[in-house]
């Protein structure tokens, strides 16, 4: 019995893979335009000369070090005492620009001791 020799392989056909992907780019391009523009005359509001407070629910860490908590001195142990659980499951601090970093980390581990949760560090945030 006589055996066929075996094929050789063919190559994959990158046409088909090339179409698919310039099809994909197409429809993508087309995609991002249904949304309509913004109206030219419309002015966005502007935030850039608005003071920034802290929320009033927030412990604030000074350049100083000392924690405060609405205009009062105050320790982590003793803030976390005075709140509810629910309040206490998530806890903002407002660190000065200025604020060692050390301290920062040292309020934020006696704060976890003390029993809090979440902790979330309230920063600026600037668009360029």
């Amino acid at each position: 019995m006589l055996r066929r020799p075996p094929r050789p392989a063919r190559p994959e056909p990158t046409i088909a893979l090339i179409n698919i992907v310039f099809l994909m780019l197409i429809f993508f391009l087309i995609a991002g335009q249904l949304a309509p523009p913004l109206d030219p005359a419309l002015r966005l509001v502007s935030t850039r000369d608005l003071d920034g407070a802290a929320p009033p629910d927030a412990l604030v860490l000074p350049a100083g070090g000392r924690l405060r908590f609405r205009g009062a001195a105050t320790d982590p142990a003793s803030h976390l005492a005075g709140l509810a659980p629910e309040a206490a499951a998530r806890v903002r601090i407002v660190p000065d620009r200025a604020a060692p970093a050390a301290r920062l980390v040292e309020t934020a581990a006696a704060l976890r001791r003390a029993g809090a949760g979440t902790m979330v560090i309230v920063t600026e945030r600037a668009l360029r």
